[in-house]
């Protein structure tokens, strides 16, 4: 790792408001994904998987939903340099040689497909794109199965019924099992959606500890949240804003953290709780990755932006596209997030996923 970043403490200390919140806290490593050019043996988003030559690729059979969104990965990838670049530099070229190369193919593929007429020719199976890759030492949370040290996530770019979201693979493998590693993995012919293509991400692994949203909380608790009387008495600053919902600064400044992350709690607030139970030995799953649309928002969660982004978190007139919030350029739901979720005593289990 290169960099840091660092999550600024805390407006309040809350267990010295609600004491009966210590209990309930967990560690979390904020991944802090910012773009770069990982290579294969780095902890990344998006980057370059170690991947054993022998071993196939993973590819998905599901039925796929068709978005109309007619563009390969790559032409994702540069259609972002190009508009970021043409932003910096508004009279430079157009479009690079190599952006016009890729532009060409795309269209003559979208030509073929065309005028083979409907129903259009799917792609099946569709071959899965790089999402994560964390290393043990990197992100020591992992609790992988065995001799395994790297935890590798790939998903399908397409949505699939019944909940539109993409279908996600994981493997746990031992890093120094890889001998001769696979040098040009398969891409996709399509994306169905370009928040699925992952910009290749660098991370910088933080942990920080975590409370539960106050919808985890029981009945009793989410009232003690909601009385403005115990935050007065405890004299910590908290704005008067405040005083209608309380609840509302404890989740935005004080449970869980946004962004990208193992471990930790979930984001609840598209659903209520949904407690999510093993497929093989029902054991209660946890959460192993948040896969998030954006590391804070405009609102209170900006305050989670680390020390080291500050500036730009509250800078102000950013390309469309290019917010620092969003550095891998990922957004799945409705820029929400996809939490994915193991077996706590059998990792190798089948996870499970959702969106919130």
């Amino acid at each position: 790792m290169v960099f840091v970043r660092t999550t600024p403490p805390r407006p309040v200390d809350v267990t010295a408001v609600f004491p009966e919140l210590a209990p309930l806290a967990r560690a979390a490593i904020r991944l802090h994904p910012r773009a770069g050019s990982p290579s294969i043996r780095e902890s990344s988003v998006g980057g370059p998987l170690l991947w054993p030559a022998e071993e196939p690729w993973p590819h998905c059979e599901g039925t796929h939903l068709d978005s109309g969104f007619r563009r390969s990965p790559a032409e994702v990838r540069l259609d972002r340099r190009s508009r970021a670049r043409r932003h910096h530099d508004p009279h430079g070229p157009e479009s690079t040689p190599e952006e016009e190369a890729i532009k060409e193919r795309n269209a003559a593929r979208l030509t073929e497909r065309l005028d083979a007429g409907p129903p259009w020719p799917a792609e099946c199976p569709v071959p899965m794109l790089p999402v994560a890759q964390l290393y043990l030492r990197d992100v020591p949370l992992l609790r992988p199965p065995g001799q395994a040290d790297l935890l590798q996530v790939l998903w399908c770019p397409y949505d699939h019924d019944p909940d539109y979201k993409p279908s996600t693979a994981l493997f746990w493998r031992s890093a120094a099992a890889v001998v001769d590693i696979l040098a040009t993995p398969p891409e996709p012919y399509e994306a169905d959606w370009p928040g699925y293509v992952p910009e290749p991400c660098l991370l910088a692994p933080e942990t920080v500890t975590e409370y539960p949203n106050s919808l985890d909380l029981s009945p009793e608790m989410r009232l003690a949240l909601g009385d403005w009387s115990r935050w007065q008495a405890a004299d910590c600053g908290v704005d008067s804003s405040y005083a209608d919902c309380p609840a509302e600064f404890y989740d935005g400044n004080l449970a869980d953290a946004p962004g990208w992350k193992v471990g930790g709690w979930p984001p609840w607030g598209r659903t209520d709780p949904y407690r999510r139970y093993c497929a093989v030995c029902d054991a209660q799953m946890v959460p192993l990755l948040t896969i998030a649309s954006f590391e804070w928002d405009g609102g209170a969660r900006r305050g989670w932006a680390p020390h080291e982004d500050r500036a730009a978190a509250y800078a102000a007139g950013h390309l469309a596209g290019q917010a620092p919030s969003q550095p891998t350029k990922v957004e799945v739901g409705s820029t929400d997030n996809m939490q994915l979720y193991v077996c706590p005593t059998s990792p190798e289990h089948p996870h499970t996923d959702l969106i919130q």
